[in-house]
């Protein structure tokens, strides 16, 4: 699986996923999910800050913050997901880990088959596969947001 056209972190991930024979991805994606970052006090007390990821099957929440202005503007990403969802949690820990404190134009240029990449569809239900598909593009649809302001 090519990575050439990812950011080095993210490339990283998607390797790593692919290096692992199928039965362990799993247990992989469970790893990651013990390791996705709390909220910072600030937005745990304002919910309302986050959006929701409907097509997740757990309730997801994320919000993107960037610092600065421009195409270089680092990004900051937060994810709220329950400790019952890991398969939730394991996508959102992958995206903080292959894209945060990137730069914005970085992010928007991440393929939308990402998802794909990390060998999963076989063992996710194609409805968890949309909602990492549907965190990446919230993601990129939030910094266009922020950049327009």
């Amino acid at each position: 699986m090519s990575t050439q056209d990812l950011p080095d972190q993210l490339g990283e991930l998607v390797t790593e996923f692919n290096e692992v024979p199928e039965p362990d991805k799993l247990q992989l994606l469970l790893e990651f999910s013990r390791s996705l970052p709390e909220l910072p006090a600030r937005l745990g007390e304002h919910p309302e800050e986050l959006e929701q990821v409907t097509e997740c099957q757990s309730p997801l929440f994320l919000t993107v913050e960037l610092d600065g202005t421009g195409d270089d503007a680092p990004v900051n990403l937060f994810f709220s997901a329950p400790a019952e969802a890991p398969t939730t949690r394991g996508f959102a820990s992958i995206l903080h880990e292959g894209l945060n404190g990137l730069p914005a134009s970085q992010v928007l240029s991440v393929p939308d088959d990402l998802p794909e990449r990390f060998g999963l569809t076989r063992l996710v239900s194609p409805l968890r596969m949309r909602g990492m598909s549907a965190m990446l593009g919230r993601i990129k649809r939030q910094i266009q947001a922020r950049q327009a302001v």
